[in-house]
């Protein structure tokens, strides 16, 4: 069954993503495959259906709203605003269909990070509660600049650091990295036509190698990572084989991971962690306690927010807040976050904020006869 055929005309979608100040959008269905392999992370390069064009050009079935609508964006030379969209999206998944339907606000452009990310959270309850869902369940709530402040903090390797990062949100992926850390990293090994050994170590001439190859290749204005982001990997990397693991830190991160709290009491765990172990998370601090503030200002019940430090979502561009609604049987409803970097890694001129969600109106059917 079409979800959008089981809702009542008082509920459609449409009306209500109008209801929430968000302008309609429509992206086509068959997008360019390059910005979501470049920009979204394994977890969604591995999912997506791809094909190729007459003239060689890798494309896929639309796998998200999200990367189309900033790209849309970034085209029209457009103001702060906010884009309303519905349509079926073409994904594997580990369960339910590869081809459902989501809805959902991108706002973009908003420099009041905090009115915003309040907004993003009170939106999508919004529509749930407009979609006939009674009971919300559960809000758990992230936020990867309060993980990157506690990485910067425990001074590990940069490579270990990006890792890290790029782990945060996948329990798996974080725990064999945390068990990987203990052990001393690899040496990088390069081509023998990039560099000798020796040279590798030396940024500006494995720079300007990688230049070269990258040229060469005919990639050098393709879009994806550019020469310098692939040299301070590598550097990172020979860093990190040559400093040992400090297993103290791998203990402080662990329990960082581990916090979990109601909302209302995450800003008290935060700095008591922070002062425990000596770490500047200050900044961050204030930052989560600004947006709480501006979430109860937007009605949203704290009583069903709760923070899990480890909490987060395996896609590259977020940047802070993160979170998802779930329903009672703990299927996931609805999910967003915070993305500032996203619209420069597509092409913006300058940083972009931006903040956004969908809702899973497959999953929102089946959770209505909960409430």
């Amino acid at each position: 069954m079409n979800p959008l055929r089981s809702f009542s005309a008082r509920a459609d979608i449409e009306t209500i993503l109008a209801e929430l100040g968000a302008d309609r959008v429509d992206v086509p269905v068959l997008q360019p495959a390059d910005p979501f392999l470049d920009t979204a992370g394994e977890e969604l390069r591995r999912r997506i259906f791809l094909s190729e064009s007459e003239t060689g050009e890798t494309l896929c079935l639309r796998p998200e709203f999200t990367i189309p609508v900033c790209l849309m964006h970034i085209g029209g030379g457009y103001g702060p605003r906010r884009y309303g969209y519905v349509g079926t999206v073409f994904r594997q998944r580990r369960a339910g269909s590869n081809e459902f339907l989501q809805a959902g606000i991108e706002d973009i452009g908003d420099g009041d990070r905090d009115d915003a990310d309040a907004r993003s959270v009170a939106d999508a309850l919004s529509v749930l509660q407009a979609l006939g869902v009674k009971k919300h369940a559960a809000v758990t709530l992230g936020d990867q600049a309060v993980f990157n402040a506690v990485i910067g903090g425990l001074g590990l390797p940069k490579a270990w650091a990006l890792r890290l990062a790029h782990a945060f949100g996948d329990h798996g992926k974080i725990k064999t990295a945390l068990d990987a850390l203990s052990v001393p990293a690899p040496v990088p090994e390069l081509p023998a036509d990039i560099l000798e050994p020796a040279e590798a170590r030396d940024r500006g001439a494995l720079l300007n190698a990688l230049r070269m190859r990258l040229r060469i290749a005919g990639l050098e204005e393709s879009g994806g990572r550019d020469a310098e982001e692939i040299a301070d990997r590598l550097m990172a990397r020979f860093e990190a084989a040559t400093v040992a693991p400090d297993e103290s830190a791998l203990a402080v991160l662990r329990a960082f991971l581990a916090l979990r709290a109601p909302v209302a009491k995450a800003v008290g765990a935060l700095s008591d962690f922070g002062a425990a172990h000596g770490l500047a998370l200050g900044e961050v601090i204030s930052a989560f306690a600004a947006r709480e503030g501006a979430m109860q200002d937007a009605g949203v019940d704290m009583d069903a927010v709760t923070y899990d430090a480890a909490f987060g979502r395996p896609l590259d561009y977020y940047t802070a807040l993160v979170y998802e609604i779930t329903a009672p049987d703990g299927a996931i409803l609805a999910g967003g976050g915070r993305y500032d970097r996203l619209l420069t890694m597509l092409g913006a001129e300058e940083p972009v904020p931006g903040v956004g969600f969908s809702v899973w109106l497959d999953r929102v059917a089946a959770a209505r006869g909960q409430g």
